[in-house]
C-alpha cells in the first residue's frame, strides 16, 4: 500500500542520533515521506527546532511496565524477552491466527516516516519511525464486514516488567482506535527508529504509533490484535475516565483537567525552556479532521 500525503518535516527537525543520522541517509528516504517541494514555511519551521541527542530520546521514555519514572524503562526493560516474539490476530478476522513476527515483517512494506510526537504530558519530540501500514497487516488478516474497532494488547511478564508488581494500571496494557482510525495511511505499526531495530524501552519488537494523537495511545510491545464491534476498553481511560477519553487526539483547546494543552516543551530544551504552540492534530488536521467531521471533539476527548 502507498500513500502520500502533505508533510513540513525534514530532517532538521528530527531528534537525531548523534553523528549516526547523516542527510544523505534521511534524503535517500524523502520519496517515501513525501519531502520534496516543501514549503518555505516549513523549512523555516523546521530551522527553529533543536535537535536531540539518542540518549535523550532513549532515556526519558513512558513505559510504566518498567516504572513510573521516565529512566526507568532505560534501565529495565533490558531484560524483557522480545525474540521469538508472536502477534495473536483474532476477533472478526477472516484469518485469525499467531502471526511469528518475522513472517509479518517478511509480507509487509517498510516505510520510514518523520512524525511529530506529543505526550499527554505536555512534552514533544520528532521521530523517525521505521516500520508498515497498520492497514497492510489488517488487510492480510482479513477484516470482516461488522468490525469497527481495533483493540490492542501489550505484553505482560512480571517477572520481566517490575513496574506491574504494582497496581498503577489495570495489566495488561490495552488500547484501542476506531476502524477508519486504525486503517488511516499515517498510522503505522513501528519496528525500529533511526534505521535501528526498536530498543525495548521504545517498545520493542513492535509498536502501534499514531501521530495525530496523544502518546499514550501508540501501544507499546504489542502481542494481541482485535477486531471487534464494540469500542475496547483502554488502560488509562479506565484508570481515570475524567482525564483520558477514547480518542485522544492531540487538541490545544482542550486541556488536561491538571494542566494546559495549548502549549508543549521541546525534550532536549530543559524544564524551563521556551515552550512552543501545540497544534491540531498534532500538525496532521489536513490529513485527518475529516475523520472526525460533525464530532464535539471538546466533548469526544
Amino acid at each position: 500500500m502507498s500513500h502520500r500525503w502533505k508533510n513540513d518535516l525534514t530532517e532538521r527537525d528530527v531528534t537525531p542520533e548523534g553523528a549516526w543520522i547523516s542527510r544523505r541517509g534521511l534524503i535517500a528516504g524523502g520519496a517515501a515521506l513525501g519531502l520534496a517541494g516543501l514549503a518555505p514555511r516549513a523549512e523555516a519551521a523546521a530551522e527553529d527546532l533543536e535537535p536531540n541527542s539518542w540518549e535523550e530520546i532513549t532515556t526519558y521514555n513512558n513505559f510504566y511496565e518498567f516504572g513510573t519514572d521516565k529512566k526507568d524503562p532505560a534501565r529495565r526493560a533490558g531484560q524483557m524477552t522480545v525474540s521469538p516474539w508472536s502477534i495473536r490476530i483474532d476477533g472478526m478476522v477472516d484469518r485469525p491466527a499467531d502471526y511469528a513476527f518475522e513472517d509479518i515483517l517478511a509480507r509487509m512494506t517498510m516505510e520510514e516516516r518523520i512524525y511529530r510526537f506529543r505526550c499527554v504530558e505536555a512534552w514533544s519530540r520528532v521521530v523517525p519511525w521505521n516500520g508498515f501500514e497498520l492497514a497492510d497487516l489488517l488487510d492480510m488478516a482479513g477484516v470482516q464486514p461488522g468490525a469497527k474497532y481495533v483493540a490492542f494488547e501489550t505484553y505482560l511478564n512480571r517477572e520481566e516488567m517490575p513496574g506491574t508488581r504494582f497496581p498503577v494500571l489495570d495489566w495488561p496494557y490495552v488500547e484501542g482506535l476506531r476502524l477508519d482510525e486504525a486503517m488511516h495511511p499515517l498510522t503505522i505499526m513501528a519496528t525500529g527508529i533511526y534505521g535501528r531495530d526498536l530498543p525495548n524501552q521504545s517498545g520493542a519488537p513492535l509498536r502501534l504509533v499514531v501521530p495525530w494523537k496523544y502518546g499514550f495511545k501508540s501501544i507499546k510491545s504489542v502481542v494481541r490484535i482485535t477486531l471487534t464491534e464494540e469500542e475496547p476498553p483502554t488502560s488509562w481511560n479506565k484508570a481515570n475516565p475524567r482525564e483520558y477519553g477514547f480518542y485522544s487526539n492531540v487538541n490545544p483547546e482542550v486541556d488536561h483537567p491538571r494542566w494546559s494543552q495549548a502549549t508543549e516543551r521541546r525534550i532536549g530544551g530543559g524544564l524551563f525552556s521556551a515552550r512552543q504552540p501545540t497544534l491540531m492534530f498534532n500538525g496532521y488536521a489536513d490529513e485527518v479532521a475529516l475523520l472526525y467531521a460533525g464530532m464535539d471533539l471538546t466533548k469526544f476527548f
